[in-house]
């Protein structure tokens, strides 16, 4: 376990850094790990990581990639929902690494 520091609290993360407690989330706290991540977040990575959160809370699950894809691709059109476009935000893995900074489990298939 380790932590990582935000607006003068400190969270505590998985050996992974993915946030334990999933209700400790914030966007200052997602800065943080888009930072240790070494992501320069953009409106269009907020959007992903705010559409990441959404899915999270309508399926309880956090989408591998694959389902990310598809289902960006269903709600933000079809140029925002391919793997290209993903990786060029998030080139760690944008299941992984997006749903890292949005405070979210690891996906399902991750390895």
């Amino acid at each position: 376990m380790g932590t990582i520091d935000a607006g003068g609290k400190t969270f505590e993360v998985d050996e992974e850094g993915y946030l334990v407690n999933l209700s400790d989330w914030n966007e200052e706290l997602a800065g943080e790990i888009a930072k240790a991540e070494k992501i320069d977040m953009t409106p269009n990575h907020w959007e992903v990581v705010n559409f990441l959160r959404e899915y999270y809370n309508e399926y309880q699950i956090a989408p591998a990639v694959r389902v990310l894809t598809k289902a960006i691709g269903k709600k933000l059109g079809p140029e925002k929902g391919s793997n290209q476009y993903l990786y060029e935000l998030f080139p760690y893995g944008p299941a992984k690494q997006a749903c890292k900074i949005a405070g979210l489990p690891k996906p399902t298939g991750c390895v």
